[in-house]
């Protein structure tokens, strides 16, 4: 009789959970099946609504497993030294099975730590669970990785997915097991989750990302082509929080999406899970990513480091309302919708110059779907450092997304109520409007709201010179 273990980590669900469903079907009716979540403090990002929203997560999926009978033992501390002190408390422990990380501080991680376990002579089962295709799978005819989206994309499609497979039946043991170690790590957890504070309303665990997913595919995937770019529509599928944390499996969402019937909607968001891979892949390939343009070229930009301009983006407070609205969205719900994350990026790295690592950063903070490699990723396209990026010349004008994404001004007005009584012909250049006017609706541009922060009409040639500088 030995004893197993399942490291639970990024993959916050029992159902089509591919580690959990290996370790029921491969243990031994004699093996004792223990259930961990290891809390390092060097991942904790205190004050974040990342961070918040991650561990009610594990909060809200400890509590779901308990229903299941499936007890989740917390370890906290440094990685190695609690997996030293595990096998010290448990030397009969011989076999250890999780979901794997492939890129970033995962990655190193479980490299790190396989060497641990093998050294130690307990057998590894390790897997690829959230992403459709792990990061070797994809390959030019030469083995070389693909650098372009769209022939990436092609193979992509072309190649078979793994099934969704249902967990069906729990009948293994898991029981508590009373020990020092998990009953600190049972107190730092709870600590941590005492301070979870949302200052807006927050919901998780796999019951919900199920809903959403079927509510999503009722409502909004046909129609995804056509009102994914419009924020006030608000027509974009909120799964990302969900594939992040594992919530839903990655499979269920393509066997449900498959199970529909063709629609140019339905390709439009099937590519975007194929973005959601090929970033994945970009950052194992590039794993300095996160701190170095991946285009060589580019990493001696001089950007700029203005934290008094940086602060007016944060704050939303540029000038330019579909900006403004896009800053107030994240900092009051902790998510922004796509298009505005293109947008906002683009005026932090091309208007203002600014280091795209800031805004990077500032979204790790901010954002309740952090994804590492979506997010650095989407940084280094709009700031054209990254591979298959926007070219360095094209630079979104504000003022024109906004009147075409956001043409009645309904978003801006949503989320800048000061703005709530300029008429539809103002909305996207207030300051536009005649002094007698904004005196009529107590509005006066430069007191009431900012006037811009910067001249638009001046950044082209301004942006060409900065990026011609390094080739």
């Amino acid at each position: 009789m030995g004893k197993t273990i399942m490291w639970f980590r990024k993959d916050l669900r029992l159902d089509d959970n591919t580690a959990f469903n290996k370790m029921l079907e491969e243990s031994k009716e004699s093996d004792e099946l223990i259930c961990i979540f290891h809390l390092n403090p060097l991942q904790f990002l205190e004050n974040s609504y990342n961070h918040n929203a991650f561990f009610y997560s594990v909060s809200t999926f400890y509590k779901q497993a308990k229903a299941n009978n499936v007890t989740i033992h917390f370890v906290y501390g440094n990685v190695e030294e609690s997996f030293t002190a595990l096998k010290r408390a448990f030397q009969d422990w011989d076999a250890i099975y999780f979901n794997k990380d492939e890129r970033g501080f995962g990655s190193v991680r479980d490299q790190k730590m396989t060497v641990f376990f093998e050294d130690n002579q307990i057998q590894v089962h390790s897997y690829q669970d959230s992403h459709l295709h792990g990061v070797e799978e994809i390959k030019k005819p030469t083995g070389e990785s693909y650098k372009v989206f769209t022939p990436y994309f092609r193979k992509w499609l072309a190649m078979p997915k793994r099934p969704y497979q249902r967990t069906m039946k729990i009948d293994k043991q898991f029981e508590k097991i009373t020990h020092p170690l998990f009953t600190e790590g049972e107190k730092q957890f709870g600590q941590l989750v005492e301070k979870i504070v949302f200052p807006f309303e927050y919901e998780c665990g796999e019951a919900v990302a199920e809903q959403y997913l079927k509510e999503f595919i009722k409502t909004h995937l046909h129609d995804y082509q056509k009102g994914r770019d419009y924020p006030f529509l608000d027509q974009t599928s909120k799964l990302s929080r969900f594939l992040r944390t594992g919530e839903l499996s990655i499979r269920k969402v393509w066997y449900a999406l498959n199970a529909e019937p063709v629609s140019d909607g339905r390709q439009t968001f099937i590519s975007e899970l194929c973005w959601r891979d090929f970033y994945n892949m970009i950052y194992y390939e590039n794993p300095k990513q996160k701190t170095q343009e991946i285009k060589e070229q580019y990493r001696q930009l001089q950007w700029s480091y203005n934290q008094e301009l940086f602060e007016q983006w944060k704050n939303g407070e540029t000038g330019f309302p579909i900006i403004d609205a896009g800053m107030r969205q994240l900092a009051q719900t902790g998510w922004m919708h796509n298009r505005l994350r293109m947008i906002v990026a683009s005026f932090l790295t091309k208007d203002l110059m600014i280091d795209w690592r800031m805004g990077e950063e500032y979204f790790q903070k901010k954002l309740i779907d952090y994804d590492s490699a979506s997010n650095i990723g989407g940084w280094q396209w709009a700031a054209s450092t990254g591979t298959d990026a926007v070219p360095y010349f094209r630079i979104f004008n504000p003022t024109t997304q906004s009147e075409k994404f956001d043409h009645y001004g309904d978003f801006i007005r949503q989320f800048i109520p000061e703005l709530k009584n300029v008429p539809n012909k103002y909305i996207h250049e207030p300051g536009k409007m005649p002094m007698e006017f904004q005196k009529s609706i107590n509005l006066v541009i430069g007191e009431d709201y900012p006037n811009p922060i910067v001249d638009h009409s001046k950044i082209r040639s301004e942006i060409l010179t900065f990026f011609k500088k390094t080739t």
